[in-house]
């Protein structure tokens, strides 16, 4: 999650897993929590909640009733962390479930030989 090497490979991996919303969700708020002015913040935070909160949205996130209230409650007037408890949610449910996954396949393999090649080259 720290490198965009990184966070490139195990969104490629969560694609092969039906699952690339939760690093859309989660990259989203980290753009979201970037931001200073309020109009820009509000229509991010109703975009964020169209695309990844409403439970119309074909890329809604896996959230508990209680976040999801939550974020309901304060859309009313949202902040640049309106979806922290939210983004912790996602975060450990990729960190828990997807990452170890990840971590034995193919993509992240491949990310390791290129790396190391890489080194071996600079």
């Amino acid at each position: 999650m720290v490198t965009p090497a990184g966070r490139n490979a195990f969104r490629e991996f969560l694609r092969t897993e039906f699952s690339e919303e939760n690093m859309l969700f989660w990259m989203a708020c980290e753009e979201l929590k970037k931001e200073a002015n309020k109009n820009i913040i509000e229509e991010k935070a109703r975009i964020i909640y169209e695309d990844y909160i409403s439970i119309l949205s074909p890329k809604e996130v896996s959230l508990d009733s209680r976040v999801r209230e939550v974020i309901n409650r304060n859309m009313v007037e949202p902040s640049q962390h309106i979806f922290d408890d939210a983004q912790l949610q996602i975060y450990t449910l990729m960190h828990r479930d997807s990452y170890p996954r990840f971590m034995n396949s193919a993509v992240y393999k491949d990310l390791l030989q290129s790396l190391s090649e890489k080194s071996i080259e600079a």
